[in-house]
């Protein structure tokens, strides 16, 4: 599985509907974010989206219109949510020809938790179909894709408190988990991180919490505030990580980002975060929240990725379902 950072042949959405349950009566006001997300992506590489028929095509084109013509394709595919990172294709590549091929792994909707999820479900074979490639079945073993970040050189971050969680794979053992990830992505060393942020329905993904920004290299979330739900499990993680070490005798490279602050709506805790960005060719995806923490989180990637273009745009509606544009988001590798 290549990293985040190598290059994309396209990035891959899947388009929300009126009647989802991500954004409960704010389908109007969170299209626009959609919108802004889709033209970043359009200055760097293909956009190719999913939607269910001709008719929320049409709405789609509609929306998008402002997009190169070439850089926007649409695709047939039927889906219940809109987080392509976790439902969508996991791309592999690999020696023999056809160069690039599909992994299906199973979904059952964070544990069961918004049924029903079979449109999710079938993604990534479908995808798989309309391009002409393999897709390797792997079977009822439950994995999302925001619950893993790899560095291309066969390293993987997750957490315990997804991978472990009894609603994903109830039968296997941490040892039977990390077998099917070596064995499906072709890893040398799986990092365990601990328990995710308040609020996230996921049970803990990786990417709300540390990404790999090169091979040795990982930006990692802490919380400033001793007062805040987040900052002992934040902590914790951050200790993990410092006894890492991914080259000999060369400890794993830890860069920081702030936590924006607690954002609550309707007596809940939203899962606000600015590591939930989205690494494309040319651009990186920023989610930001309209307070100060944003333009520190901006300094620091911009510093990471000097090539790139970081483009920040307000999550504040976005982040009401429970997600950024790394969960909206699925990259395909340039073959």
């Amino acid at each position: 599985m290549p990293a985040e950072w190598e290059p994309h042949e396209a990035t891959w959405l899947s388009w929300p509907h009126r009647t989802g349950v991500s954004f409960p009566d704010s389908y109007n006001r969170v299209i626009p974010t959609f919108v802004k997300m889709a033209q970043a992506l359009a200055e760097s590489e293909t956009v190719r989206i999913n939607v269910k028929d001709a008719a929320q095509e049409a709405e789609v084109r509609k929306a998008l219109a402002s997009l190169p013509p070439e850089r926007l394709e649409l695709f047939h595919i039927p889906t219940n949510e809109p987080w392509c990172r976790d439902h969508g294709p996991i791309f592999l590549t690999r020696k023999a020809k056809p160069k690039l091929a599909i992994v299906d792994f199973g979904y059952n909707a964070w544990g069961w938790k918004y049924p029903p999820c079979d449109d999710d479900d079938d993604v990534p074979t479908a995808v798989g179909k309309h391009l002409g490639i393999d897709v390797f079945d792997c079977g009822d073993f439950v994995l999302e894709g925001g619950s893993i970040d790899v560095n291309g050189e066969g390293a993987l971050i997750t957490t315990e408190s997804c991978l472990l969680n009894p609603n994903r794979n109830p039968d296997l053992t941490r040892e039977d988990i990390e077998k099917n990830l070596r064995d499906w992505l072709g890893l040398k060393k799986i990092i365990w991180l601990g328990d995710g942020i308040e609020g996230d329905d996921t049970d803990g993904h990786v990417d709300d919490l540390t990404r790999f920004v090169a091979p040795n290299t990982v930006v990692t979330v802490v919380e400033e505030d001793e007062t805040d739900s987040n900052y002992d499990a934040l902590q914790a993680n951050l200790e993990r990580l410092r006894a890492v070490t991914l080259k000999k005798d060369e400890p794993l490279e830890i860069r920081v980002l702030p936590m924006p602050s607690k954002i609550v709506r309707d007596g809940q805790r939203l899962p606000a975060s600015y590591a939930n960005f989205y690494i494309a060719n040319k651009v990186v995806l920023l989610p930001t929240f309209g307070e100060t923490n944003d333009a520190w989180a901006e300094s620091v990637l911009k510093e990471l990725f000097p090539k790139r273009k970081i483009v920040p745009i307000d999550c504040r509606e976005l982040i009401w379902g429970l997600g950024a544009f790394h969960c909206l988001t699925q990259q395909q590798p340039r073959a």
